[in-house]
Protein backbone atom coordinates (compact mmCIF):
# COMPACT_ATOMS: atom_id res chain seq x y z
CA UNK A 1 0.00 0.00 0.00
CA UNK A 2 1.41 3.36 -0.84
CA UNK A 3 -0.44 7.02 -0.07
CA UNK A 4 -2.68 6.60 -2.64
CA UNK A 5 -2.79 3.30 -4.39
CA UNK A 6 -3.79 -0.24 -3.06
CA UNK A 7 -2.11 -2.93 -4.73
CA UNK A 8 -2.57 -6.80 -3.27
CA UNK A 9 -1.84 -9.87 -5.29
CA UNK A 10 -2.95 -13.32 -4.81
CA UNK A 11 -2.52 -16.60 -6.50
CA UNK A 12 -6.01 -18.83 -7.08
CA UNK A 13 -6.53 -22.24 -7.97
CA UNK A 14 -8.46 -21.48 -11.43
CA UNK A 15 -7.96 -20.58 -14.59
CA UNK A 16 -7.95 -17.03 -15.87
CA UNK A 17 -11.45 -18.01 -17.40
CA UNK A 18 -13.19 -18.69 -13.72
CA UNK A 19 -11.51 -15.75 -12.49
CA UNK A 20 -12.75 -13.04 -15.00
CA UNK A 21 -16.28 -14.90 -14.74
CA UNK A 22 -15.47 -14.23 -10.65
CA UNK A 23 -14.85 -10.91 -11.11
CA UNK A 24 -18.25 -10.11 -13.50
CA UNK A 25 -20.54 -12.59 -12.75
CA UNK A 26 -23.40 -11.33 -10.70
CA UNK A 27 -24.23 -14.39 -9.03
CA UNK A 28 -20.72 -14.83 -7.99
CA UNK A 29 -19.79 -11.03 -6.49
CA UNK A 30 -22.91 -11.54 -4.72
CA UNK A 31 -21.42 -14.76 -2.86
CA UNK A 32 -17.70 -12.91 -2.16
CA UNK A 33 -18.60 -9.56 -2.05
CA UNK A 34 -22.30 -9.13 -1.38
CA UNK A 35 -23.05 -6.80 -4.12
CA UNK A 36 -23.53 -7.34 -7.76
CA UNK A 37 -22.60 -5.27 -11.17
CA UNK A 38 -25.05 -4.36 -13.46
CA UNK A 39 -23.12 -3.63 -16.80
CA UNK A 40 -22.31 -5.01 -20.22
CA UNK A 41 -18.49 -4.80 -19.32
CA UNK A 42 -17.95 -2.71 -22.94
CA UNK A 43 -15.34 0.00 -22.63
CA UNK A 44 -17.36 3.46 -21.84
CA UNK A 45 -21.03 1.35 -20.51
CA UNK A 46 -21.76 2.80 -17.21
CA UNK A 47 -22.15 0.25 -14.19
CA UNK A 48 -24.79 0.33 -11.51
CA UNK A 49 -23.78 -1.24 -8.24
CA UNK A 50 -26.38 -3.29 -6.30
CA UNK A 51 -25.75 -3.90 -2.63
CA UNK A 52 -28.08 -4.85 -0.02
CA UNK A 53 -31.25 -3.39 -2.22
CA UNK A 54 -29.74 -0.06 -2.93
CA UNK A 55 -28.72 0.80 -6.27
CA UNK A 56 -26.02 3.35 -7.08
CA UNK A 57 -25.47 4.80 -10.63
CA UNK A 58 -23.67 7.64 -11.93
CA UNK A 59 -22.60 8.89 -14.87
CA UNK A 60 -18.58 8.51 -13.46
CA UNK A 61 -19.05 5.02 -12.91
CA UNK A 62 -17.56 3.73 -16.14
CA UNK A 63 -15.93 0.50 -17.45
CA UNK A 64 -12.48 1.87 -18.56
CA UNK A 65 -10.94 -1.30 -19.67
CA UNK A 66 -12.19 -4.85 -20.61
CA UNK A 67 -10.42 -7.60 -21.72
CA UNK A 68 -11.56 -11.05 -20.80
CA UNK A 69 -9.75 -13.37 -19.30
CA UNK A 70 -6.80 -10.83 -18.47
CA UNK A 71 -7.85 -7.31 -17.44
CA UNK A 72 -10.58 -5.55 -16.15
CA UNK A 73 -10.51 -1.38 -14.64
CA UNK A 74 -13.29 0.35 -13.90
CA UNK A 75 -14.10 3.42 -11.64
CA UNK A 76 -15.09 3.44 -7.82
CA UNK A 77 -18.41 3.60 -7.12
CA UNK A 78 -20.48 7.33 -5.60
CA UNK A 79 -20.93 7.26 -2.14
CA UNK A 80 -24.84 7.89 -2.47
CA UNK A 81 -26.96 8.45 0.61
CA UNK A 82 -29.05 5.43 -0.77
CA UNK A 83 -26.02 3.43 -0.25
CA UNK A 84 -24.63 5.20 2.68
CA UNK A 85 -28.21 3.68 4.46
CA UNK A 86 -27.94 0.43 2.76
CA UNK A 87 -25.06 -0.58 4.86
CA UNK A 88 -24.97 1.56 7.32
CA UNK A 89 -22.90 4.53 7.12
CA UNK A 90 -23.60 8.13 8.64
CA UNK A 91 -24.24 11.24 6.60
CA UNK A 92 -21.17 12.65 8.21
CA UNK A 93 -18.85 9.63 6.61
CA UNK A 94 -20.84 9.41 3.68
CA UNK A 95 -20.32 13.02 2.99
CA UNK A 96 -16.29 12.88 3.31
CA UNK A 97 -16.24 9.92 1.20
CA UNK A 98 -18.47 11.85 -1.43
CA UNK A 99 -16.23 15.10 -1.32
CA UNK A 100 -12.78 13.39 -2.56
CA UNK A 101 -11.76 12.29 -6.10
CA UNK A 102 -12.84 9.15 -7.51
CA UNK A 103 -10.57 6.42 -6.97
CA UNK A 104 -10.61 3.67 -10.07
CA UNK A 105 -9.67 -0.19 -9.60
CA UNK A 106 -7.74 -2.21 -12.07
CA UNK A 107 -7.93 -6.44 -12.24
CA UNK A 108 -4.66 -8.17 -14.03
CA UNK A 109 -5.14 -11.50 -14.52
CA UNK A 110 -1.82 -14.10 -15.82
CA UNK A 111 -2.14 -17.74 -16.06
CA UNK A 112 0.84 -19.36 -13.68
CA UNK A 113 1.21 -23.17 -15.20
CA UNK A 114 -1.80 -25.29 -15.41
CA UNK A 115 -3.63 -25.14 -12.84
CA UNK A 116 -3.67 -21.08 -10.85
CA UNK A 117 -4.03 -17.18 -11.70
CA UNK A 118 -2.42 -14.76 -10.48
CA UNK A 119 -5.24 -12.04 -9.53
CA UNK A 120 -3.28 -8.16 -9.02
CA UNK A 121 -5.83 -6.02 -7.79
CA UNK A 122 -4.85 -2.21 -8.16
CA UNK A 123 -7.00 0.34 -6.52
CA UNK A 124 -5.07 3.97 -7.08
CA UNK A 125 -6.29 7.53 -6.79
CA UNK A 126 -6.68 7.97 -2.64
CA UNK A 127 -6.20 11.49 -1.33
CA UNK A 128 -2.94 10.75 0.90
CA UNK A 129 -4.08 9.72 4.05
CA UNK A 130 -7.68 9.95 3.84
CA UNK A 131 -10.66 7.97 5.36
CA UNK A 132 -11.02 5.87 1.95
CA UNK A 133 -7.70 4.05 1.33
CA UNK A 134 -8.08 2.87 5.27
CA UNK A 135 -10.91 1.73 4.99
CA UNK A 136 -10.23 -0.16 0.84
CA UNK A 137 -6.97 -1.32 2.37
CA UNK A 138 -8.89 -3.02 5.45
CA UNK A 139 -11.46 -4.83 2.86
CA UNK A 140 -9.44 -5.97 0.19
CA UNK A 141 -7.48 -8.20 1.88
CA UNK A 142 -11.04 -9.96 3.32
CA UNK A 143 -12.14 -9.53 -0.12
CA UNK A 144 -9.60 -11.44 -2.37
CA UNK A 145 -9.57 -14.10 0.03
CA UNK A 146 -12.95 -14.88 -0.04
CA UNK A 147 -13.18 -14.64 -4.24
CA UNK A 148 -9.96 -17.23 -3.36
CA UNK A 149 -11.66 -19.22 -1.38
CA UNK A 150 -15.18 -19.42 -3.41
CA UNK A 151 -13.18 -20.46 -6.55
CA UNK A 152 -11.15 -22.92 -4.77
CA UNK A 153 -13.58 -24.47 -2.14
CA UNK A 154 -16.88 -23.50 -3.98
CA UNK A 155 -18.20 -21.66 -0.50
CA UNK A 156 -17.14 -17.81 0.40
CA UNK A 157 -15.52 -17.36 3.71
CA UNK A 158 -17.82 -16.99 6.30
CA UNK A 159 -19.92 -13.62 6.67
CA UNK A 160 -17.75 -12.20 4.13
CA UNK A 161 -20.43 -10.22 2.78
CA UNK A 162 -17.93 -6.86 3.13
CA UNK A 163 -19.43 -4.68 6.17
CA UNK A 164 -19.82 -1.23 5.84
CA UNK A 165 -17.28 -0.52 8.33
CA UNK A 166 -14.68 -2.33 5.97
CA UNK A 167 -15.07 -0.86 2.26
Amino acid sequence: MSDTAITYTLYVQADPARVWQALTDPALTRRYWGLSFETDWAVGSPMDWVERGARTSDPAQLVLACVPDRLLSYTWHTFSPAWAASVGIDEDLRAELASRPRTKVTYEIEPVGDALARLTILHEGFEPGGTLIGMCGQAWPLLASSLKTLLETGAPLPGSGIEADEM
